[in-house]
C-alpha cells in the first residue's frame, strides 16, 4: 500500500509540474519540433479535398494576402 501511495504522489507531482506553464502563463501546449508543417506538408491526412475548417482558414489567408 505504501508503494501505491508513493507512486500516486509522484504521478500527481509530475502532472502538476507539467501543467505549471499553462497555470502560470495560460499558454497552450505546443510541440517542440514544429509538427508536420516543419516537414513541408500542408495537411496530415491523404484526403483529396480539405475539410471545411481548412477551407475557411485558406479563404481567410487568401483575403489577408489581397
Amino acid at each position: 500500500m505504501v508503494v501505491f501511495v508513493a507512486t500516486f504522489a509522484i504521478f500527481v507531482l509530475v502532472i502538476f509540474g507539467m501543467s505549471l506553464g499553462w497555470i502560470i502563463k495560460r499558454k497552450s501546449i505546443q510541440g517542440s519540433c514544429g509538427g508536420i508543417t516543419a516537414l513541408g506538408m500542408e495537411k496530415v491526412c491523404d484526403c483529396p479535398e480539405p475539410c471545411d475548417a481548412r477551407k475557411k482558414r485558406m479563404a481567410r489567408e487568401a483575403r489577408r494576402i489581397l
